[in-house]
């Protein structure tokens, strides 16, 4: 786009310009700019953060185009094209919205609570034989994912998959206008993102708003909740739209008279115009039935043959929707995006790659097969995103990119196959990396990512990165503007994994970080953890440990203060400063200073002016029971009146929190200058309000170890416990109380799930293992178990262990290996 069409297509208000411009890429994340010189830089302003904060960082790496919302001193930018727009989110939609315009070809536009990225991404895989597909990169698919995604329309495509997915009304008109679909798919409707919407039928009514102009739209009428959507729609709608259907019950385009599994696959029986059709499909869990039986109609659309349409799926795979953060052999960690290897989730992939500490971070990546570019112009485009990120190795895999490797910066090796690689001595060479795997189906790059992985516990504790920075934004829409937040990743991060959360955090720009004991600390800092580090139970005996790792003490008590200013006194640089963290006692009886300290902590303060306090603080003793919010008010005016009595004479200003995760929202008018977020950041509220719009970050999973058939009163397990009266079958799985999980919790005690369906704990729970009944569940060993998570919150799981959500998190042990997912 040139100067003139873009103040067009922007509506922009002023426009200061220096040179033509020649746009050819977009962005809204200082970060992620390969191309500087024809990206344009979209400084969109949210709830929570501003972009134009950001704008001189792009200037420094070579952006010269701007779209700000708000002044900035363009002749400090001389050099600089500016376009100064009303709203700069709705600037990049009439900037993909134009981009669309120019383009007349096919495109499918899919929505619905459930299963959209996956349609998309089965319909790639399904419709790339045929055609040269642009589509979403994983699930952009908001009001800023969706433009981002169409905007990378090229002339090559021959067909455009789009996702969208709302969370309020009067969103999906502005998708429409953006995607401009030829055809429609509405997938389900459930219970996500319910909040926004009055109810369900008027969610479903928005999400039909997407198929105003379409032709033709493929939804299943066994939804009753759709189909009635679609009939009211259709009465009101003038724009002639074909209606194709499917149904296991009833009358439709596409009846599925017959589902059977054989429990590694699922035969379909169906009719189609009057033709009986076949179709053998390598999934038996129900939605991933669905979703291809959608995929199915649509390559009936294409006119795709029956032997076609199942020779494809029979090369059908899952969908890999996050990316698996893992830790592995030597010291390194393991990216997993294995089975997503196009240029856009290469971009998505190597962003989240960037945002891990420490600087050894290594690639590893096939041939990229997905693509409608010439393999000269692809490899191009893959060696420019390389090579702007000095990555320390890269090593490819297949003949395609091998000979395009001597353009990729510090590429160490290149192989024909992966089983080249695994026979060679390279995987034994990476030591202390963090090491990306972006790899084509057929080069299976699982089998490598297993070969990397640190060998480990067959349960396993996933935490969703995605989800908690879900949470963390939750709450900073619910602070003031100019409070700050402090990310409490104490105690392994509640058993979540210190580093790893703290590096997500980070990243995202948290202001402070707290630590339970120096050591904790000292951990992240050697990672590459840089925020600021509050130590909430310093040992006074390592001082020099604080100071050399840049780690802040809590100071709670005249004792602690005074060890603080002999080892200062000691010190030979007597202007040596040392931040500090003030804890006071406002009513929880535990750690702090109280009212009568305060007189002698002023004096020792004032005496040694090397102590800076940089945050004075106390705990509230019952922020979320209402009960008791007469003595919490008690305790916020205490603490203002302290911390008050404290600045004036101290004669300088610093940061005040006394709010942890149930009083942010609870308590407003005390954010004061920061607050503390815990274990709000894990979903967990007591508050329903508040937890409907949280998303659940830890899932405890295992496998089933063995199977066995008991006959009746035969007993089970130690100390002959456990019994199934009637007999049945039992599973045992490999997790005990060694893992955390309680003796408390076995004969009956508690149920784990396995496929959807409950299944108690018999007899005594072991060290290492435990037995579960699972008489009425088709299941064979190796099948997942979940012990907590999405089905199963952590507060039933607590409920059993009689004791709270928080402890039962810290509870998993460390032994238990951590996977991190991001979305």
């Amino acid at each position: 786009m040139n100067n003139i069409e873009l103040a067009r297509v922007t509506k922009a208000l002023e426009v200061h310009t220096s040179y033509p411009c020649n746009i050819e890429h977009v962005s809204i994340d200082s970060r992620t700019i390969i191309y500087p010189l024809n990206t344009i830089y979209i400084a969109i302003k949210g709830e929570r953060n501003d972009a134009h904060q950001f704008i001189h960082d792009c200037y420094l790496i070579g952006v010269r185009n701007f779209i700000v919302s708000e002044r900035v001193d363009f002749s400090s930018y001389s050099d600089c094209n500016f376009y100064l727009v009303d709203n700069s989110l709705a600037a990049l939609q009439n900037m993909a919205k134009f981009k669309r315009s120019l383009f007349h070809k096919p495109v499918i536009a899919i929505t619905g609570s459930n299963g959209k990225t996956i349609v998309k991404e089965w319909l790639s895989q399904l419709l790339s034989p045929d055609f040269n597909i642009c589509k979403n990169p994983k699930s952009y698919n908001s009001q800023v994912g969706v433009p981002l995604s169409v905007w990378q329309l090229s002339d090559e495509d021959d067909i455009g998959i789009f996702e969208a997915g709302i969370s309020t009304v009067n969103e999906m008109a502005k998708l429409a206008d953006i995607i401009q679909p030829t055809l429609g798919i509405f997938t389900n409707i459930g219970h996500a993102h319910d909040a926004g919407f009055d109810s369900r039928e008027q969610k479903a009514q928005e999400k039909l708003k997407l198929f105003e102009k379409v032709e033709k739209i493929v939804y299943c009428k066994d939804h009753i909740l759709i189909d009635d959507a679609m009939k009211a729609w259709q009465t009101h709608h003038s724009f002639t739209t074909k209606f194709i259907t499917w149904s296991t019950k009833s009358n439709a385009d596409l009846v599925i008279t017959k589902i059977e599994s054989d429990g590694n696959a699922t035969m379909l029986k169906a009719i189609y115009n009057n033709q009986f059709l076949e179709l053998r499909i390598p999934f038996i869990d129900q939605a991933s039935i669905e979703n291809l039986i959608h995929c199915w109609c649509v390559l009936l659309q294409f006119n795709v043959s029956a032997e076609n349409i199942q020779s494809r799926i029979n090369e059908l795979h899952a969908v890999g929707m996050r990316l698996e953060l893992k830790e592995a052999i030597n010291n390194c960690i393991v990216i997993d995006d294995a089975y997503n290897n196009d240029i856009d989730s290469l971009k998505i992939g190597i962003e989240f790659l960037q945002a891990q500490p420490g600087t050894k971070k290594s690639l590893i990546i096939s041939d990229i097969l997905q693509s409608s570019l010439e393999d000269e112009r692809l490899y191009k485009q893959v060696s420019e995103i390389l090579n702007s990120k000095n990555l320390f190795r890269v090593i490819t895999v297949g003949s395609r990119i091998k000979a395009y490797a001597k353009e990729f910066n510090n590429c160490r090796y290149s192989f024909q196959t992966t089983e080249e690689l695994l026979q060679s001595n390279v995987l034994n060479e990476i030591e202390s990396e963090t090491i990306l795997l972006k790899g084509a189906r057929q080069f299976e790059f699982e089998i490598l990512s297993k070969a990397l992985q640190r060998k480990n516990h067959e349960t396993q504790l996933e935490v969703n990165l995605s989800a908690l920075i879900h949470n963390y934004h939750f709450y900073k829409k619910k602070i003031e503007k100019n409070v700050k937040v402090m990310a409490m990743v104490k105690a392994f991060s509640y058993g979540s994994g210190s580093y790893e959360v703290a590096s997500i955090l980070e990243y995202n720009k948290v202001d402070y970080l707290a630590v339970a004991y120096i050591d904790e600390g000292i951990e992240l800092r050697k990672k590459g953890i840089r925020k600021p580090i509050m130590v909430m139970n310093s040992n006074f005996e390592s001082i020099e440990k604080l100071k050399a790792f840049d780690l802040e003490p809590e100071v709670y008590s005249l004792q602690k203060l005074k060890q603080l200013v002999t080892w200062l006194k000691n010190q030979t640089s007597k202007q040596q400063e040392m931040k500090i963290h003030l804890k006071l006692d406002t009513g929880m009886r535990r750690l702090g200073f109280v009212k009568a300290d305060l007189e002698e902590l002023i004096h020792l303060l004032r005496m040694n002016s090397q102590l800076k306090v940089v945050t004075v603080f106390s705990h509230l003793v019952a922020s979320d029971a209402a009960e008791h919010d007469t003595f919490t008010d008690q305790q916020i005016q205490l603490f203002e009146e302290m911390t008050r009595e404290i600045q004036h004479a101290l004669g300088y200003s610093f940061l005040r929190h006394i709010l942890n995760s149930g009083g942010i929202i609870r308590f407003k008018h005390a954010q004061f200058e920061m607050v503390r977020l815990g274990i709000g950041m894990y979903g967990i509220s007591n508050h329903m309000e508040e937890k409907k719009h949280l998303e659940n970050v830890c899932n405890l999973k295992t496998t089933i170890s063995q199977v066995k058939q008991v006959e009746a009163n035969e007993t089970i397990g130690y100390n002959r416990k456990g019994m199934i009266e009637k007999g049945g079958r039992i599973a045992t799985i490999p997790i005990g109380y060694a893992d955390g999980f309680r003796r408390s919790l076995g004969n009956g005690n508690y149920a784990v799930l396995v496929h959807g369906k409950e299944c108690k704990t018999v007899g005594n729970i072991c060290m290492d293992m435990c037995m579960i009944d699972v008489t009425d569940v088709d299941c064979k060993e190796g099948d997942e178990v979940l012990i907590f998570g999405v089905q199963k919150p952590i507060e039933k799981y607590a409920q059993a262990m009689q004791t709270i959500a928080y402890e039962a998190l810290t509870s998993v042990s460390e032994r238990v290996k951590r996977i991190y997912l991001k979305e």
